[in-house]
C-alpha cells in the first residue's frame, strides 16, 4: 500500500484541534506535530488520571487552551486568535455508560458542542477544512450482520448513541445550509464527519472502556471482571481511523467539495471479534497470572452487534487498515509495560506512530 498520510502537506500547516488532551486527540495531536504541523487545541483539562497527555508529554506538541466546547464565545474567540485552515473535532462525552447517568451534558457536549464549533467556524475565514468526528453508533443499530453505509439512517438507543446522530444531522445542516458543496466556489469550506468502531490503544485510562478496565485490573495484581463477552465490536488502534482522518483532511484542502460527506473507518470484518476474544488474547499477551470473570449483575442496554461498511474510504480515499488485531493488541501490552517500567512514552508513542507509518 502506499504512503496514505503525506508528511510534507502538514510542515507549517495551521490546524485547531479540539480535544486534544483525550486519548484520540492526544494520538492525532503527536503525529501531527511530528509531521510539522503547527496546532493550536481547545479542550478542558485531560479527562482521567494517568493520562495519554501527561504521560507522552502532548502538551509539547500543541499550544492550549483550555475551554468548553458547550461555551461558544470562549471557542469562537480561541479559534478567531489561531486562524487555522484546519478543523478537527473530537471533543465529546465519550461513554456510553455515563450518557445514562447524565444525558443533559452529554447531549450538551456532543450536539450542541458541534453547533457551537460551526456556528465559529462560520466567522473564521481562514478554515477550509473540517472534519467532525462522531461514532458508528450514529446509526440506527439493527443488530444485523452486514456493515452499516454511510447513507443509513441516523439513530442511537442510548443518550450517548443518540447524541452522536443528531450531531451527525447538525453537521448536515450547517453543511447544507452554509458549506454546500454545490456553492463551494463561494465560501471555500469542505466539511466532512467520520465514523469510527472501538479504537483502543496506549494510553487510554477511560473508565467503562475494556483495555483500559484490563490495564487497571493487572496492575493492581486484580481479575479483570466482564460485562458482555459475547458483545461484538469492531475493534481497531487508534491510529487506523486516525490516518483516515488526516487524510481525509488532506483531500478537504486540496479538493474540496468531493469529499464533503461521511465517511466511515472501521477495521475488516475479521477483526470485528467478541469481547471474550480479545480479552484472551489480552491475559495471554500480559502473562503474570492475568485471568477474567464473567460480571453476573444486570447490565445497561448496549449494542450487541455493530459493524461498519469501509468501501467508501478504501475507494475514494485509498484508506484500508493496516495492523490486523493481533499485532494491535501487542502494540498495546509494549505500550502499558513501558509506561510501568517508568519508559519514556512520548518517545516510545512517536515510535508507534513511525512504525504504523511505515507498514505497508
Amino acid at each position: 500500500m502506499e504512503t496514505l498520510v503525506n508528511p510534507k502537506f502538514w510542515q507549517g500547516r495551521r490546524v485547531f484541534i479540539t480535544g486534544h488532551t483525550g486519548f484520540k486527540g492526544g494520538w492525532l495531536a503527536l503525529w501531527l506535530r511530528h509531521m510539522g504541523a503547527e496546532l493550536h487545541g481547545y479542550s478542558l483539562p485531560a479527562p482521567t488520571e494517568p493520562s495519554l497527555f501527561e504521560a507522552a508529554n502532548v502538551s509539547s506538541a500543541i499550544e492550549s487552551t483550555v475551554g468548553d466546547i458547550r461555551d461558544l464565545d470562549a471557542m469562537k474567540q480561541a479559534l478567531l486568535a489561531v486562524q487555522p485552515e484546519v478543523v478537527i473535532h473530537m471533543a465529546a462525552q465519550p461513554l456510553v455508560r455515563l450518557s445514562y447517568s447524565d444525558p443533559v451534558s452529554t447531549y450538551a457536549s456532543n450536539v450542541m458542542g458541534s453547533v457551537h464549533l460551526l456556528e465559529a467556524i462560520r466567522a473564521c475565514p481562514s478554515v477550509r477544512a473540517v472534519v467532525m468526528v462522531t461514532s458508528d453508533k450514529c446509526y440506527e443499530n439493527r443488530e444485523w450482520e452486514w456493515g452499516y453505509r454511510e447513507n443509513e439512517p441516523m439513530g442511537g438507543y442510548d443518550p450517548y448513541s443518540n447524541s452522536k446522530g443528531c450531531s451527525e444531522l447538525v453537521v448536515s445542516a450547517f453543511r447544507s445550509s452554509y458549506f454546500n458543496p454545490n456553492d463551494f466556489d463561494r465560501h471555500g469550506v469542505a466539511v466532512a464527519s467520520v465514523r469510527a468502531g472501538n479504537v483502543i490503544g496506549g494510553g487510554d485510562w477511560a473508565g467503562d472502556r475494556l483495555v483500559p478496565d484490563f490495564i487497571r485490573a493487572m496492575a493492581a495484581g486484580e481479575e479483570l471482571c466482564i460485562r458482555s463477552p459475547n458483545a461484538t465490536r469492531p475493534w481497531q488502534h487508534v491510529l487506523e481511523p486516525l490516518s483516515g482522518y488526516i487524510a481525509l483532511a488532506e483531500k478537504l484542502v486540496e479538493e474540496g467539495a468531493d469529499y464533503a460527506s461521511g465517511w466511515n473507518f472501521g477495521p475488516v470484518d475479521q477483526d470485528a471479534q467478541p469481547v471474550s476474544w480479545l480479552v484472551d488474547r489480552l491475559v495471554r499477551r500480559w502473562g503474570d497470572g492475568a485471568s477474567w470473570r464473567l460480571d453476573k449483575e444486570p447490565q445497561l442496554h448496549e449494542a450487541n452487534y455493530l459493524k461498519l461498511d469501509i468501501s467508501k474510504a478504501r475507494a475514494h480515499l485509498g484508506w484500508a487498515p493496516r495492523w490486523s488485531l493481533d499485532e494491535t493488541l501487542s502494540h498495546i501490552v509494549d505500550w502499558y509495560r513501558a509506561y510501568y517500567r517508568g519508559e519514556n512514552m512520548h518517545d516510545l508513542t512517536i515510535r508507534q506512530i513511525n512504525a504504523y507509518m511505515n507498514t505497508h
